[in-house]
């Protein structure tokens, strides 16, 4: 997205832009969803649409449209083969498939280290997350939002693809925060993933059974097939990434904390992050400049607060919130963009006890 954005800025055509990447971008291996309000600018590579979710758990079964908002699917595949060509055909700019292993910030410029050169530049836009920052801290908790996704495909006609199921808690939540989500395209195939929001990862074997259990405990006993699979953890924390900015060194995506830390959702926060960094690059302030803070963080603090005490609290959570206020209103929460008053009535939705216990924590 930064790189299409810098090429098709006519400010940044003197510059020598170079994109260092470890894969060819060739496979299908990774899936975004985001909501949005009717028409966006991926819409012509959105793969499948739902105007409706269902909401599940212990104490709730809930199926309701999101209006105004649609859930859009985008599929890696497909974000690849769009954006590529246009980035590698933009004359100032350099596509060099190799594994960057090291950056480090000189007086004068950045060297970046590939298993087979190095390159200076002026300026980098890193996008490599490493791990052991956020842990290296024990103000701000980290949790991880981990999953295995297998796509099926049915003999028979089981799934209502006019609707997703963006969490279903009705699975064991073993001390944890756990729920399937599954995103139908047609009556016989879907995607199916056993997600945790928790500290500690899964063995391989442990997400897989899970998503045969819910199959069958759903389902019945169908004839399936997996068609594609994908793995992934997504940081969850409040932890300052943009500290570690420097004015050469910048860092983009999930490892310059653009991942909304209650959710994991990464990719639309990116789309609306990305112009807003490209148009202060245009105004020649220092690059270590760029963040913006806002009240949202702090409610994402709480929340991560309790779940990093008290794990098995998550599905309680959530499930409040989705019984008792209109999935849009939470949608619209979660993507920042409430009032004051909406903002009440989201943070009423739950038990109280432990969101007072974690505010008097971080106050005091």
């Amino acid at each position: 997205m930064l790189a299409n954005a810098l090429g098709k800025d006519a400010f940044f055509a003197s510059k020598s832009i170079l994109v260092l990447d470890k894969a060819d971008k060739s496979n299908n291996d990774r899936t975004w969803c985001f909501w949005e309000r009717g028409k966006g600018e991926f819409d012509h590579l959105i793969h499948k649409t739902w105007d409706s979710i269902h909401v599940g758990g212990q104490q709730l079964q809930k199926s309701t449209s999101i209006a105004p908002y649609t859930y859009k699917m985008l599929r890696g595949i497909d974000f690849y083969n769009y954006f590529l060509p246009k980035v590698k055909a933009f004359p100032n700019i350099t596509w060099i498939q190799e594994e960057v292993q090291q950056i480090e910030e000189q007086e004068h410029e950045v060297l970046v280290t590939t298993s087979s050169q190095k390159f200076g530049g002026q300026t980098v836009f890193s996008s490599l997350y490493n791990p052991s920052v956020p842990l290296q801290q024990q103000k701000y908790p980290v949790l991880q939002q981990h999953f295995v996704g297998w796509q099926i495909k049915t003999k028979q006609s089981v799934f209502n693809s006019k609707e997703a199921t963006f969490m279903d808690f009705s699975v064991p939540q073993k001390g944890n925060t756990r729920f399937m989500y599954v995103l139908p395209f047609s009556k016989n195939e879907a995607l199916l993933e056993y997600t945790l929001f928790s500290a500690d990862l899964l063995e391989k074997y442990e997400y897989e059974d899970a998503i045969k259990a819910y199959i069958k405990d759903n389902f019945g006993d169908i004839d399936y097939r997996v068609t594609e699979t994908e793995y992934g953890s997504i940081p969850m924390t409040c932890y300052p990434f943009h500290q570690n900015n420097t004015d050469r060194v910048f860092n983009i995506g999930i490892a310059g904390g653009w991942a909304k830390p209650s959710t994991g959702y990464t990719f639309y926060n990116t789309a609306k992050q990305v112009p807003k960094l490209v148009e202060y690059l245009k105004s020649g302030e220092p690059l270590s400049g760029f963040y913006q803070k806002n009240r949202f963080l702090f409610y994402d603090m709480l929340l991560l607060d309790i779940l990093f005490e008290h794990n098995h609290c998550g599905h309680e959570i959530f499930e409040s919130m989705f019984k008792r206020r209109k999935a849009s209103l939470i949608l619209k929460f979660l993507e920042n963009e409430t009032n004051i008053w909406e903002e009440l009535q989201i943070v009423t939705a739950p038990r109280p006890l432990p969101f007072i216990r974690a505010l008097f924590k971080r106050l005091f």
